[in-house]
């Protein structure tokens, strides 16, 4: 089934998808400018390909579902979502990931400032943030669990891995980062060591996913080291505002 989005409000395109899920598994949603909250609460079983560039919120709340965007996509995407899978072909904007609890994250390219903020793992719970090129700053601030892949491919002459503030209140979960990073961007609370057996089996699950959705080549990415970023402390803020 296709919908053509076009210049429709947001409600509108999103009534469309929701009454056509209820028929198919799979809904291909064509250009999309901007309308907010699509495939929010997206029920396993169920697929929205969406051509263009969705608004905020896009996947909020996923709940098992799959959502391939061809193209950029904007703020928030994938807010505190329970599971499932988004891929985008593209860049993001701010906050992706922002609160995710479990699931999976695919950006082929950039992400913008404060990705992967506050993810979080309960158990058998644990979410995965994987970019492609370089994430802005604040990269996983305030990071309570799961893992984010930074994986710095094309970076451009100048270009940092990562901005100013990495993984700023970041208190658990781990960020692997390819290749040299700015450790002056990273908070004072974190510190970078070797790979496990454990990480690297981790690791190379994740790449390969990568590159498989947007023909890679896993031997080049792997080529470069990794190390593998986490707190020093899971309470970064205990002396903040009292000396005991």
């Amino acid at each position: 089934m296709v919908i053509e989005a076009g210049l429709q409000r947001y409600e509108a395109v999103n009534a469309k998808i929701k009454s056509e899920l209820q028929k198919h598994n799979k809904v291909t949603v064509k250009d999309v400018n901007g309308q907010r909250y699509i495939g929010c609460a997206l029920d396993a079983g169920k697929k929205i390909e969406i051509h263009g560039t969705p608004g905020n919120d896009m996947a909020c709340y996923l709940n098992g579902g799959k959502i391939v965007v061809y193209g950029n996509c904007q703020d928030v995407v994938g807010n505190t979502m329970n599971g499932g899978e988004i891929i985008v072909y593209g860049h993001s904007g701010d906050a992706m990931g922002y609160g995710m609890r479990d699931g999976m994250i695919f950006i082929k390219d950039n992400v913008a400032c404060r990705g992967g903020i506050h993810m979080k793992e309960f158990e058998n719970m644990k979410p995965v943030l994987v970019i492609g090129s370089s994430a802005g700053s604040f990269l996983g601030e305030y990071m309570a669990g799961g893992t984010i892949v930074l994986l710095g491919l094309n970076l451009q002459k100048g270009e940092k891995l990562f901005g100013t503030h990495c993984a700023s209140g970041m208190h658990g979960g781990k960020i692997f980062v390819r290749g040299e990073f700015p450790y002056e961007n990273l908070a004072a609370n974190i510190k970078a060591e070797a790979l496990t057996r454990e990480d690297e089996k981790e690791l190379n699950s994740y790449v390969k996913k990568y590159c498989r959705y947007f023909e890679t080549d896993y031997d080049e990415i792997m080529a470069k080291p990794f190390k593998k970023l986490v707190p020093e402390t899971s309470r970064p803020y205990a002396n903040l505002y009292t000396p005991n």
